[in-house]
This record gives structure tokens, sequence and C-alpha cells, in this order.
């Protein structure tokens, strides 16, 4: 709004001084004979002289009042033109010269600039030329300058109205571009956020039931004293760094370009680890682990090292057997694990961020494959995930090898 108001006064100071122009230009370019000026102006001609001047200064209402800056210069040229013929009051001293004012130029450009109808504006201007042109008095010179000169004004308005209407489109892409381009950047810092979430879901949560057993472990079988409470403090720091972790992680609802976590090769680690932990776990391979793409394959270890997780969260010290099967159409991934020798500790099983079995299916419904999961009749658990053999990814083959290599972190446990 202020920029308009500021706007408004410099657009008026700029009306009055065309006006003023126009009626200098006009009452000059009359004196000296380039007009309808009689060679002895008589009193009715002084009068008209000054008629034309106030027509002119009408151009001050140019943008406000468009048509009737129209209607009256183009009622001044026509009683002009009554005036000189058939009147024959006046008596120009160059009876070929067009006896409109340059004021009319102006008064052309305002309804194309200013009014949305067009249609309108077209009547009016038209009209305006029939006028200036005396169409009455056929004179190929007097029409084809009159012509011109109503037609000027209509073209630079359509030239400067295109020109503002490409000049905002141009705008309003940038704009929008701008706009686009941020809700980009935010969508981008989402999905990392996700990516970040699932990996803490993933790893470190798995990392630290790690350390929370082992240490639960060390607090049974230390004989000394001092030792078994480090080890218990240890293990209540882990349970309580698992509950804080619980409003940090979500769900990984994409796959990076960028994933580093390991294939199929790094279940032997993933297994060793567990076993080392004092949950015991056998792997079952069966076919040619090559017949995995890189993306089911990782999805393959993840599936297993969240099925340990959870068995060492709610079946402590209870057998498990990961079953990996290859076919050239599938990849088939069952884990089982018997009942649970011990009962399960109740800070450690309620840690956790709750969607680890949901992260699974999400990942796995991505990949158009299936899983089930749920307890068994002997009171274990069993989880199930069918998946297809090769799913295309756009990762070189130097970052899916690096990608197929176990973790340093399961190569040192």
């Amino acid at each position: 709004m202020g920029l308009r108001t500021c706007a408004r006064p410099n657009r008026l100071a700029l009306d009055v001084l065309l006006a003023v122009g126009f009626v200098v230009l006009d009452t000059v370019s009359t004196l000296a004979g380039g007009s309808w000026w009689p060679a002895h102006p008589s009193t009715l001609a002084w009068a008209m002289l000054a008629v034309q001047g106030l027509a002119d200064a009408s151009l001050v209402f140019r943008r406000r009042a468009p048509m009737l800056v129209i209607a009256i210069l183009g009622g001044f040229t026509l009683l002009i033109s009554l005036l000189i013929s058939p009147a024959g009051l006046i008596t120009p001293e160059h009876a070929g010269n067009l006896w409109a004012p340059y004021g009319t130029v102006l008064a052309a450009y305002g309804p194309f600039h200013s009014r949305r109808d067009r249609r309108a504006a077209f009547a009016a201007v038209g009209t305006l030329t029939l006028i200036v042109a005396r169409v009455w008095e056929p004179s190929a010179s007097v029409i084809a300058i009159g012509v011109l000169r109503t037609a000027v004004g209509p073209l630079l308005a359509l030239y400067f109205t295109a020109r503002h209407d490409v000049l905002q489109g141009l705008r309003d892409r940038a704009e929008r571009a701008e706009q686009e381009r941020y809700l980009l950047a935010e969508q981008a810092r989402a999905e990392e956020r996700a990516r970040l979430a699932g990996e803490m879901h993933d790893i470190v949560t798995h990392r630290v039931s790690l350390m929370v057993l082992q240490a639960g472990a060390l607090s049974v079988t230390a004989k000394d004293e001092a030792t078994r409470q480090s080890a218990e403090e240890l293990r209540t720091a882990g349970c309580q760094a698992l509950e804080e972790l619980r409003d940090l992680v979500g769900i990984l609802r994409t796959e990076p370009d960028s994933d580093q976590t390991p294939s199929t090769p790094g279940l032997p680690a993933l297994i060793a680890e567990s076993t080392a932990a004092g949950t015991p776990a056998e792997l079952a391979e069966d076919g040619d682990p090559a017949l995995a793409s890189p993306l089911v394959g990782r999805t393959a270890y993840r599936i297993v090292r969240e099925a340990l997780t959870n068995a060492r969260k709610h079946a402590p010290g209870a057998n498990v057997l990961v079953q990996v099967g290859y076919r050239e159409s599938q990849v088939r991934v069952v884990v089982s694990n018997e009942p649970a020798m011990r009962s399960a500790g109740r800070e450690l099983s309620a840690t956790g961020s709750g969607f680890g079995l949901v992260g699974l299916r999400q990942r796995v419904e991505l990949l158009h494959g299936t899983l089930r999961a749920g307890p068994t009749p002997d009171g274990g658990f069993r989880l199930e995930a069918v998946l297809p053999a090769y799913v295309p990814t756009a990762e070189p083959a130097e970052h899916t090898g690096r990608a197929e290599q176990p973790e340093p972190a399961a190569r040192s446990a």
C-alpha cells in the first residue's frame, strides 16, 4: 500500500506535465499554420484556440476517465471540422492539414492501457479515427495521417500491456520456483531426519541392547561385588539410554542412495555377535547369495538384525534359527526362536521405539514383498519375509561392493 500511495502523486504529476506539454505543442503548432488556423484569425478562431487548450488539458484525467478524454478531444475535432465545413465560419490557411490536435495520440492510448473492456476501447478509438480522418471529405493524405495518429497510441498501449504481462508472468514463475525450491529443501530435510531416525533404530538400539545384555550377564557372573555393582549401573544406564532414544527414533520410509548397511555377506558376523551376547543363533543359507540384488541383500540383513534384537529383548537365552533361501525369483528369510529360557528384563523389553516390525513391514512392502510375524504354538516367535530377488538400483558397482561388506563394528564384535 505504501508504494501505491507514493506512486499516485508521481502519476498525477506526470499527467499534468503531459497535459501542459500537449497544450503548448498544439497551440504553437496551430499558430504556426500546422493545423486549422486561418490566415486572418477572427474572434471565433481565438476562442476555438482556447477551447483546444482546454481539450488538451483534459488529458490530466486520461487514467481515471479515458473515455471522457476521447469524447472531449473527439468532440472538439468534430466541432472545428463542422465550423470549417459546411458552416464556413473558419477558413484554414492550409486546407489539406489535419485539424485534430496532437493530444488525440495520447487520448487514444488511454482506453487500451486503463480499461479491461477492449471492445469498448476499439469502438471509442474507431469513432475517434473516423472523426480525425474526416472520412466525409475523402483525402488520401488526411486519412492516412489521421489513421496513423490514432493508431500509435493503441499500438504503444498494447505493447506496454503485453510487456507488463510477460514481466509479471516471469516474476510469478520465479516466485513459484523459489517456493518450490524451498519446499524441496524442506522435504529433503524431512527425509534426512527420517533416514537418521531409521538408522538410530536399526543400529544404535541394536548396539545398546547388546551392551545392556552383556552388562547384565557380567553383573550375574562376576565374583567381585564392585564389578557386579559397576555392571549393574552400566546395565541401568543402557536401559535409560534406550528409553530416551524412544522419542527420537522413527521409521525409515525411503532407501537412500548412500545406504552403507551390510548385505547378506554380513549375516555370519551378525549371528556370531548375537551368540556372544548370550542369545545362541544359527544361520542356515540355501542357494547362491549372488542371486539377491544389493537392495534386497541389505533389506534381508536389516530383517535378521531386527529379529535378533527382538529375541534378545523378549526371549533371553532362547535359541534362534535364521534361515535364508536364495532363488532366482525370490529371497526367503525366516527367523524363529524358541521359548525364553528365563524371564525378560522389564527395563530392557520396554525400551525401543515400538516401530521395529512396522518399519520392517514398510521396507518389505516398498520392495513388493511380504512379511509375516507372530508367536508359534510352542511359545516362541517366528518372522518370515519373502522378497523379490532382484530390485534395480541406481548405485554404481563399486559402491555396491562397499555396501555389501560387514560393518567395522560387526567385525570387531
